[in-house]
């Protein structure tokens, strides 16, 4: 009954392969998701343009074993909807589930996929499901998702139901997880830290954060109290709070409380939530739908009696209304008229959305399918993790945007050719159809939305007409094996080849007659040459798939210089947002800026940390100074100045030389063996946690008090207190074998990783290494930023040429010795001992400031700025640009294009009307432009 398909796997792998999984899906959903997720098992019914997308999805996540159903064979239709099926298929007359088969298990070696081809129907024995723990049903009748619902929903533990539905220009997504369903983290967001000013002895107790930081919480959460000062009895008890302001919150009664003193952090405490579900006969009838576009509060419930009309339909007629036919419209809206009869609120029936899903009822929009297609599978992870907030219950998405122009069309327009695009046709139109094959679009991005993107451009058609249309791609990356859980058209013999390139050649695996030129550039202000004006003005439009602001803020101006439609979208984990810039209908994607990012100061950084972002930070910039920067500056001086006989002279006959001094201190001190690597790393120790503990404390001692008598170490500033090595400490050992294997590489000295762990090179007593401490001055002006330059005195001028006297005479002045070999931080690779490096530096500094240290997956992210991704937003995000570029190619009016702004795991998806905000804000901006081009009031 079933046929499987996965790789050769060895025993043990339905545990998480990280080696595989892309790390920025763990920072979504962590471990304990992840292992879940890793040993579920799921089934799919229907493996059509919807059913493909989640299936890719839910692969691509990593579930152990999917079962994709589908009893029907592949048509020329199928083209045009499902991006695994080709024209090979069709002429072989295949089964979708088995021509699919082998083509989605190639997505993620770890998933085992099987294809089940028997009929499922009203007298099918469903006990079949209850090997699984999660059901999705995409194509099947309303009637048998009602049975399939019952049965799921009856099972202990219940087998969590999901159904999803495209019908045209509507799509509907609808999901039960069981009477009871807990959550044990709701937003998968990290708990929020609040250090405290005041707390009030009152009923209720008011505490209020320190000044200019908001707590960003909300009613109803729990606060757990550690380092209060004075009112100590809240430390370690767990409160429910009230906010009163963004500023302060109440916690319950304190007026028996100790007077408060000073200090004390907040922190969130995530608690489990239970989220309780109705089954979906009950839920047809009073449904609790999310709104999307709060334009529109009434579509959803519009839209969900037209789909039950539709539902209807097909039932009593035993076919769906034929394409644009408007006596099969009228039937079906008196069909919805009685259906609304039904439901418990009888909301009232909308004429124009019962006509146009009956005229589009049998196309397929393909994008529409990418974009509920991603939430549809988010919601399949959350049924098998239990982590984030499930959708309850209804979700309806829909393009009822487009239909005003397509009135005026005739029938003929949405008929069948019998070509790949009849599916689409059906929705928009053959004349609309043509302009997309006609378009020029240039994709900058080949990444996971730029791979989404031109999966929806090959089942589109874009730039595939026979004279004009051309599809553009640049990305300058290669594929890294961390891509291929998120950029689907990737597989792993692409390693280290050009993402451009192969995507380019994927998409043609989908749609032959794709016209695409990739190209591996950049595209930024750098680059400015690589793509002229002339360029921009050959582009239709234009679509970003880029995290970098700065680059897609470049391409902005050259959008608005040329006047040509931009579409922007981006994601980081669950959240996602789609931006669409239209010249003199919208506001430029330049015309907002997000807040700037708080810049850490610079004494905080220096002495006064108080969270683990701050120590991890130093961490960061002491890797960045040790093995980088000073290493440059080294190598750039000796490339000035070649020898150190010459240096030598200048310094003695009084010349002054940029840099020398520090220079001549590092080739002094400069380590030529293993064991010196070790003793220097030992020195740092020394010198980062322990001397720059006595230096604080001997500056403010504990009892410090400032001039209005407050205590200098408060909330938030830490004392803190020199870390005493121990050659038996994990942490201090590993923080002088990460420090010494750096110190070996940019020194250039040979060693092995046997060497490393030899004991007669590596004896504890080599680690009691000497080091004076002598106090200095301690900067506690927040506004300071680090110097540039250190004056250097007299004494050091003396102590620079008898150091550079005595390496000259030592023969440790030799052309070998003026170099050095600067490191390039790189998050990616695990052995090279970086993140090792800041990991330790960060939890050693941390334990001197009595902060909760960090693990190495934390850091790695902290550090490396990784941006938390996952398929599922990705998807979702590129099916929402895919329908503002049908949009925007059918030159629709201002009051059509819809940004999106989403977050999965909530779940919310909000749509808003596009600001226009162009000639207020950008048509200043356009001096340089054809005054010709803004001279009538037209095109004003």
């Amino acid at each position: 009954k079933l046929k499987s398909y996965s790789s050769s796997l060895k025993p043990g792998t339905e545990k998480i392969c990280t080696k595989w999984f892309s790390l920025r899906q763990r920072y979504v959903l962590g471990d304990t998701a992840m292992q879940k997720m890793a040993q579920s098992h799921v089934f799919l019914s229907g493996i059509g343009g919807l059913g493909v997308e989640i299936a890719k999805n839910i692969i691509l996540a990593g579930v152990k074993a999917l079962t994709v159903h589908d009893t029907k064979q592949c048509t020329k239709w199928d083209l045009g909807i499902n991006f695994f099926i080709h024209e090979d298929d069709i002429t072989s007359q295949r089964n979708r589930a088995e021509a699919t088969l082998h083509r989605i298990a190639e997505l993620n070696p770890y998933v085992h996929v099987a294809a089940s081809v028997v009929p499922l129907d009203e007298t099918t024995d469903l006990s079949f499901l209850k090997q699984y723990q999660c059901v999705i049903l995409t194509e099947v009748s309303l009637l048998l998702q009602k049975k399939i619902n019952d049965f799921c929903h009856a099972q202990q533990p219940p087998i969590k139901f999901i159904s999803a539905d495209v019908y045209g220009i509507c799509s509907r997504l609808f999901c039960d997880f069981g009477d009871e369903f807990e959550v044990l983290d709701t937003t998968g967001e990290e708990p929020k830290e609040i250090f405290i000013s005041n707390i009030t002895q009152s009923n209720p107790g008011i505490v209020t954060c320190l000044e200019n930081h908001p707590h960003r919480l909300e009613t109803g959460q729990f606060l757990t109290f550690r380092e209060v000062n004075g009112m100590s009895c809240l430390n370690g008890s767990t409160h429910q709070i009230t906010v009163v302001s963004p500023y302060s919150f109440s916690i319950g009664d304190t007026s028996d409380m100790e007077p408060y003193l000073h200090g004390g952090i907040a922190v969130q405490v995530k608690t489990p939530k239970m989220f309780y579900f109705e089954r979906l006969e009950k839920q047809i009838i009073n449904p609790l739908c999310l709104v999307a576009d709060f334009s529109k509060p009434e579509a959803p419930l519009q839209i969900h009696v037209a789909m039950l009309a539709l539902n209807h339909f097909q039932e009593n007629f035993g076919r769906g209304p034929n394409i644009g036919c408007l006596q099969d419209a009228e039937e079906m809206l008196k069909i919805a008229m009685s259906v609304s009869e039904t439901l418990e609120n009888k909301p009232q029936v909308n004429g124009d959305v019962v006509k146009w899903l009956s005229r589009t009822a049998q196309g397929f929009l393909a994008p529409l399918a990418a974009a509920v297609g991603g939430v549809a599978s988010q919601e399949v992870l959350k049924a098998v993790t239990g982590k984030f907030s499930p959708l309850q219950q209804w979700l309806y998405i829909d393009m009822l945007d487009i239909v005003t122009p397509l009135e005026k069309m005739g029938c003929e327009e949405f008929l069948p050719r019998g070509d790949r695009y009849d599916a689409l046709r059906a929705c928009i139109g053959d004349s609309l159809c043509q302009k997309l094959h006609d378009l020029n679009v240039f994709l900058v991005g080949c990444g996971a939305i730029g791979c989404e993107m031109l999966k929806n451009f090959a089942l589109l058609g874009v730039g595939t007409g026979q004279d004009k249309g051309l599809v553009t791609i640049t990305d300058p990356d290669l594929i890294e094996k961390s891509n291929l859980n998120r950029q689907f058209l990737f597989r792993p013999h692409h390693i280290q080849k050009p993402k451009s390139y192969t995507a380019a050649e994927a998409t043609l695996n989908i749609n032959p007659y794709l016209k695409i030129d990739s190209y591996i550039n950049k595209v930024c202000p750098a680059t400015e040459n690589t793509y002229s004006d002339e360029f921009y003005t050959k582009q239709d439009v234009i679509v970003t798939a880029l995290d970098n602001v700065e680059a897609r803020r470049y391409i902005d101006s050259r959008c608005v210089a040329n006047l040509r439609p931009l579409i922007d979208s981006g994601t980081m984990g669950t959240k996602g947002h789609t931006e669409v810039i239209v010249p003199h209908l919208t506001e430029s994607y330049n015309s907002h800026r997000d807040p700037p990012e708080e810049e850490i100061p610079f004494c905080t950084l220096k002495s006064f940390p108080a969270a683990i972002e701050h120590t991890i930070q130093w961490a960061r910039d002491k890797f960045e100074s040790s093995f980088s920067h000073k290493p440059s500056l080294f190598n750039k001086f000796w490339q000035t100045y070649p020898s150190a006989e010459e240096v030598l002279q200048r310094i003695k006959s009084g010349e002054s030389l940029e840099g020398c001094f520090h220079v001549i201190k590092t080739l002094s001190r400069r380590p030529r063996s293993w064991t010196q690597c070790v003793e220097l790393a030992r020195v740092k120790f020394e010198k980062y946690f322990s001397h720059k503990a006595l230096q604080l404390l001997h500056s403010f001692p504990l009892d410090t008090r400032l001039k209005d008598g407050s205590l200098f170490w408060q909330s938030p500033k830490r004392p803190p207190f020199p870390v005493k090595f121990e050659f038996n400490d994990p942490l201090h050992y590993g923080f002088i074998v990460s420090a010494a294997k750096l110190f070996a590489t940019v020194y250039c000295v040979p060693f092995t990783e046997k060497v490393i762990h030899t004991a007669t090179v590596f004896p504890s007593h080599n680690l009691d290494v000497p080091v004076q401490f002598w106090p200095d001055v301690v900067q506690t002006d927040e506004t300071a930023r680090k110097p540039d330059h250190i004056p250097v005195s007299s004494e050091d001028e003396r102590n620079a040429i008898f150091q550079l006297e005595k390496s000259i005479v030592s023969n440790e002045a030799l052309e070998n010795d003026l170099q050095m070999k600067p490191i390039s931080f790189e998050k990616d690779d695990d052995s090279n001992g970086h993140i090792d490096f800041i990991t330790a530096a960060s939890n050693l500094r941390a334990k001197m400031y009595n902060i909760e240290p960090a693990d190495r997956f934390k850091t790695k992210r902290i550090a490396g700025k990784i941006i938390p991704a996952i398929a599922t937003a990705t998807a979702a995000v590129s099916g929402l640009v895919a329908l503002e570029l049908i949009k925007v190619v059918g030159g629709y009016p201002a009051d059509a294009y819809k940004n999106c702004f989403l977050n999965l795991a909530i779940p919310i998806m909000v749509f808003t009307e596009t600001e226009g905000q162009w000639q207020k804000g950008i048509f200043t901006n356009f001096t340089c432009m054809n005054k010709k081009e803004f001279s009538t009031p037209k095109s004003k």
